[in-house]
């Protein structure tokens, strides 16, 4: 099937044609008739399956006909965990929408909110927001919701994981009780579910890859190696294989800057991203490395979540996530729409636990290779594949004043970048 098979408009498949795609993915193929349809959904996507314009599309066709746009009035919410992913789907927004007479804009926090309240004031048909700053720009009368006709909660999971579960219910108290309600979800944990319980009505349920699956086209491979010797490992591993764009995962923001600015003395152009980092550095580090003036994008979890960068060759895991899920999340940045992908992780004696959890979140042994010159002091136990279910941890519960993947200003010292 094509898109031309989907009774989209001419406008829409222009746009389409103009990215160089014909052919729907599977989430593709099974979101968009049901949004035309004026259904609710809930869609379980992991990143990468083409979900933004599976929403995006049937929104923006949907929101052609109808009522023009009130001042301070919004038609469709896409509400979305971070700052990087509500810019990349307004991206995909204006891309798809560019030959319709649709007005959109985005607002998150960490810059001025000046500028987004003007944007608003006359009225958006559709609005990308995260959480925090959509209602404190609804606490300044400068967005209100009489005539929304639709709500997409994306990357829903992420939401819950990061703890604006509070903000959401602010937001959905807001809202017209007659309305259109998308929900994606990288899985329906029990978690979500009971968040869709009180959102959708009569939703159809569609999923595209089993629960905690990694990418099939992603080889994942871990290298043992003592901790203090990582940042030589990574720096080998970048030259020896002539790597011109790889995205490195640190845990922490102190150890993203301290091995950024380790890179850069190693002649790597490397770039940190993270919460403390302004949102104007992080665009441009984003860009920069799109664009192959940065080699290495050196990032923590929060950061990194929702990044939309075609044909992403190397991910490495500098540390392992404490989190198991949070190792598939990071991988999925690689192998994305068919291409193939490789995934490294540098395993230290100390992260055996992170280890164990994740071959038994992914039911796979993952295969080890230990680099001449670098083999540990501190051996790393061998692989016991528990397979027992797997329970994810529950989430930590967010400070009031957490806000848009920040946290709160007094903590902020802890993170200070390396000199």
């Amino acid at each position: 099937m094509q898109f031309t098979d989907l009774n989209l408009s001419a406008a829409l498949l222009k746009a389409i044609a103009d990215k160089g795609y014909t052919t729907p993915s599977p989430i593709q193929l099974q979101a968009i008739p049901a949004v035309l349809g004026g259904r609710d959904l809930m869609a379980a996507a992991q990143t990468g399956t083409g979900k933004t314009a599976g929403f995006t599309l049937p929104l923006l066709q949907l929101l052609t006909d109808g009522a023009k746009v009130q001042p301070n009035q919004v038609r469709a919410l896409i509400l979305t965990p971070t700052r990087e992913l509500a810019a990349q789907v307004a991206e995909s927004v204006a891309v798809y929408g560019k030959y319709l007479p649709l007005k959109s804009a985005v607002v998150f926090g960490g810059v001025k909110i000046n500028p987004q309240m003007m944007a608003l004031r006359r009225g958006v048909d559709i609005l990308v927001a995260t959480p925090g700053r959509l209602l404190d720009l609804y606490q300044q009368n400068a967005v209100r919701f009489t005539q929304l006709e639709v709500l997409v909660l994306d990357e829903a999971d992420r939401m819950l994981d990061m703890g604006f579960i509070n903000d959401i219910k602010k937001v959905l108290a807001l809202l017209p009780k007659k309305r259109q309600n998308l929900l994606f979800s990288a899985t329906f944990s029990d978690d979500i579910r009971r968040l869709a319980k009180g959102l959708v009505n009569d939703p159809l349920e569609v999923s595209v890859s089993p629960a905690n699956t990694t990418a099939e086209r992603v080889e994942q491979v871990i290298y043992p190696v003592d901790k203090n010797r990582k940042a030589a490992l990574v720096t080998k591993l970048i030259n020896d294989n002539n790597w011109q764009q790889v995205l490195i995962f640190t845990k922490t923001k102190h150890m993203a800057n301290k091995l950024s600015l380790h890179l850069e003395t190693a002649g790597i152009k490397a770039a940190p991203i993270h919460g403390n980092k302004s949102q104007n550095a992080r665009t441009k580090a984003l860009a920069d490395f799109k664009k192959g003036e940065i080699r290495a994008l050196v990032a923590t979890d929060i950061a990194a979540r929702g990044l939309d960068i075609d044909q992403l060759p190397q991910v490495v895991n500098y540390e392992l996530p404490n989190v198991a899920e949070d190792y598939v999340h990071r991988i999925g940045r690689t192998g994305r729409a068919g291409a193939a992908g490789h995934a490294v992780s540098l395993v230290c004696a100390d992260e055996s636990k992170e280890l164990a959890g994740i071959e038994r979140l992914i039911k796979q042994e993952l295969t080890r290779q230990v680099l001449a010159g670098f083999e540990p002091v501190n051996v790393l136990p061998g692989s016991k594949l528990n397979t027992k279910p797997y329970k994810p941890k529950k989430p930590k519960a967010a400070r009031p004043e957490h806000r848009d993947g920040q946290r709160p200003p007094q903590q902020r010292s802890a993170a200070k970048p390396a000199r």
